[in-house]
């Protein structure tokens, strides 16, 4: 499989206020690009060259570490720029609406379910929503660049949004305040994308 780094789908200062340029850019252009080259760094040669990035999930326990941890932040990543937009915010629709209220029994509900899984993780990581096996949606967390798609998840699935509760991703507009943050991404949460993403899933 050939790996891209691709550019954002916006400017670096399209999410401002809620999200800053000067983060977004280190974001995208230090921490991103660092997990992407050292990620096919490291498949060149190796038994995953071939293989897609869900087939090398699916049996993550037994990948190096250097496979696990960047393949993570390389996937985890090109999914949260895509979670959000300059034109975020508002309510979801569709199916994926209907799916939420059915789950958690309302928009409400949800986002305080899924704050409490960003603000509760310990230390880096990511929370989750997820589409599971029987198409139904689960919220959870994972450590580092873990994500649900690999074979060591506490909760297993395919995810539809996911947030960055890494301190890189919100420390230098925020600080230590990630409860900030959290309230901070519903303002530019893309949810047509994430819908959109919900229906493919949900379909297949």
């Amino acid at each position: 499989m050939k790996f891209e780094f691709a550019e954002l789908p916006y400017a670096y200062d399209a999410l401002e206020p809620h999200i800053d340029k000067q983060t977004m850019e280190i974001h995208h252009t230090k921490h991103h690009k660092a997990y992407f080259e050292k990620f096919t760094a490291a498949l060149n040669d190796s038994e995953y060259a071939d293989k897609s990035i869900e087939e090398i999930f699916a049996n993550i326990s037994k990948a190096p570490a250097v496979i696990r941890n960047n393949g993570g932040g390389y996937y985890n990543h090109n999914l949260f720029w895509h979670c959000m937009s300059p034109n975020g915010g508002g309510n979801p629709t569709g199916r994926l609406a209907e799916a939420i209220n059915q789950k958690f029994g309302s928009l409400d509900e949800f986002k305080t379910k899924f704050n409490e899984a960003a603000s509760n993780r310990f230390g880096s990581g990511w929370a989750w929503l997820c589409v599971k096996s029987d198409k139904s949606l689960s919220i959870c967390s994972s450590a580092n660049q873990d994500n649900p798609l690999m074979d060591v998840a506490d909760c297993m699935g395919t995810p539809v949004m996911g947030l960055d509760v890494w301190e890189h991703a919100y420390y230098l507009k925020y600080q230590n305040r990630r409860p900030d943050y959290i309230g901070a991404f519903w303002n530019v949460v893309d949810w047509k994308s994430i819908g959109e993403r919900y229906e493919r899933l949900i379909s297949q």
